[in-house]
């Protein structure tokens, strides 16, 4: 649903799902005030018999008709930088839900 590079996907996630997934990855430090965690509630899609349009309404808080009949193609959404590249038919926005800070240096991290 969204290619990018680690600091453009962590820093700017634009599909919902990515914003959910990201969601989830636990905090690093307590310093800060906890991000609000995405829960995704709907149906599971399968994947033997997946639904039309965008795989992922079925569980989406901003899916609609356009999401069930038409698959969005995988485009770079006005704001992305070259490479990154969203397929949804309403992109998140930067300001839409908090991104989890991503660690300048990965050792760090550990």
């Amino acid at each position: 649903v969204e290619i990018a590079d680690r600091e453009d996907l962590y820093g700017n996630p634009r599909h919902p799902y990515t914003r959910a997934l990201l969601s989830a990855v636990p905090e690093a430090t307590v310093e800060e005030e906890p991000r609000e965690r995405i829960r995704l509630t709907g149906d599971v899609p399968s994947p033997i018999n997946p639904p039309s349009g965008c795989r992922f309404r079925t569980r989406c808080w901003k899916a609609t008709e356009k999401c069930a009949s038409e698959a969005p193609p995988l485009v770079q959404v006005e704001g992305n930088k070259p490479g990154h590249l969203t397929a949804c038919h309403y992109p998140e926005t930067s300001d839409t839900v908090p991104a989890p800070r991503l660690a300048k240096d990965p050792e760090a991290a550990a």
